[in-house]
């Protein structure tokens, strides 16, 4: 029996607690506003408060509480920073760490998926998992011919908790909102939803990392670990050391942090041209910094874990997202509103003036016009903060946009990689990323036949 259904009432109660905590702590608040503190100084102590017990709770548990709790960490870079250092340490944390599994439950699924003499595939297999995240841990172990591998055990039941856990959270979105300035946190709790099922077939993740893995094969810059064997609720992997990007971010040299966000970004959007795949999970937890091999720009490779949840792109990432970002660089008003009426994101029923769209995104798109651009947590929070506040043109303009169902595993994937941008401080050439492996970006007259030929091949 799992550990996740005996448990299934715990988890519940521990969430279900959450949303009486926030109304206590409104309730405190409200005393100190009478008390005489200002607004600003209760909103922020709330805010903290809120934040500490958000994370505290998901920490201790697996499945979808971890799960939601790893998408948020990425954001943290938005917070106040007076908000944001008390609990980075716990939000670093929930990235690549959780409760271990039972050792007699990791064996009991070993022998159910690879038979009772599963040991002799093994010439070593260590009992101590070396990672955990939502769905599943991570074991080191010795594969039969020899090669080192990394063995990923599916936590019995864990479809279930994602789902409870999510269905929980969603209850309580609304009072969750607060803690990411400019984001709804529903749609990611739904979209996280929406991705369960696929999430649990090990099946379409060695799909999709051996996809990977043949396409990076003999990368300089990039390190997918091959597939060695996979079955219901078991995968396995050969073994990948290297930094942990979580490590990067908080004890990294200038060097490694900027090394790490080039080919976060270099990754990020060369994936879809080459593989038709997108990897739509970039927390820090599932990258590593690897010492460079010959050939390399420097001194670094990035190596890419975890290909449980991916967008499928046939012939990469939408042109129009390219050309939008062309033509809001040129100033191209009418262009930019014509081309976003006609992928829905705005609505046929509404009516925006151009050019205040155009001032709308000029912002964001700042790291694309630089031709090199640091990523700060300053930077990140001024543009929460110019889409959070009610009172600014931003926030109502945004109101007005909406996003197509097609781009929305995109848009939570580019936030939070620009997230993990800024929590590393990384300068990095965005654009020539973008000119090179985003359709669109570049005239197609203009357009590298290599290129050109992968994004093909993707496509096939």
């Amino acid at each position: 029996m799992s550990d996740l259904p005996r448990k299934a009432v715990t988890r519940t109660a521990k969430l279900a607690a959450l949303p009486l905590g926030f109304a206590g702590r409104a309730t405190w608040g409200l005393g100190k506003r009478i008390v005489g503190e200002s607004a600003e100084i209760v909103g922020r102590e709330l805010q903290q408060r809120t934040a500490e017990q958000l994370f505290k709770v998901l920490g201790e548990l697996k499945g979808g509480a971890m799960k939601f709790g790893q998408a948020l960490s990425v954001f943290e870079s938005a917070l106040p920073e007076e908000v944001a250092g008390p609990y980075r340490a716990a939000l670093t944390k929930l990235q690549d760490a959780a409760p271990p599994m039972p050792t007699r439950t990791v064996h009991a699924v070993l022998a159910e998926r690879l038979g009772d003499n599963w040991a002799e595939l093994f010439a070593e297999f260590d009992d101590q998992p070396a990672a955990a995240a939502s769905i599943g841990q991570v074991h080191r172990a010795v594969w039969r011919d020899g090669r080192e591998v990394a063995v990923k055990v599916q936590y019995p039941g864990a479809g279930e908790a994602l789902l409870s856990d999510l269905t929980q959270l969603s209850r309580f979105a609304r009072l969750l909102g607060p803690l990411i300035p400019g984001m709804d946190v529903k749609p990611l709790i739904t979209e996280l939803r929406d991705r369960v099922s696929e999430e649990l077939d090990y099946g379409l993740e060695a799909a999709a990392q051996r996809a990977h893995a043949r396409e990076f094969a003999g990368d300089p810059d990039v390190l997918v670990p091959a597939v060695v064997h996979q079955c219901d609720q078991v995968l396995v992997t050969e073994w990948m050391d290297g930094v942990p990007l979580s490590e990067v971010i908080t004890d990294g040299t200038r060097e490694q942090r900027d090394r790490a966000g080039q080919l976060l970004s270099r990754f990020l959007f060369s994936g879809p041209a080459r593989t038709g795949l997108l990897h739509a999970d970039p927390h820090p937890g599932n990258f590593r910094l690897l010492p460079g091999s010959p050939g390399g720009e420097d001194d670094w490779r990035l190596g890419v874990l975890d290909f449980g949840t991916v967008d499928r792109l046939s012939g990469g990432l939408p042109g129009p997202i390219g050309e939008s970002l062309r033509m809001t660089l040129d100033g191209d008003a009418d262009g930019v509103y014509d081309l976003l009426r006609a992928e829905g994101f705005v609505k046929e029923s509404i009516e925006l003036d151009p050019d205040a769209v155009l001032d709308y995104l000029l912002p964001i798109i700042e790291p694309a016009r630089a031709e090199e651009f640091t990523f700060t947590r300053g930077w990140m929070r001024s543009q929460a903060a110019r889409i959070a506040d009610p009172r600014s043109p931003a926030h109502q303009l945004g109101k007005q946009l909406n996003l197509p169902p097609a781009y929305l595993l995109i848009h939570r994937v580019t936030l939070s990689t620009i997230g993990v941008l800024c929590q590393l401080g990384a300068t990095v050439r965005l654009r020539d990323e973008l000119e090179e492996w985003l359709p669109g970006f570049v005239p197609a007259d203009e357009l590298d036949p290599a290129v050109e030929e992968s994004v093909a091949e993707a496509g096939a």
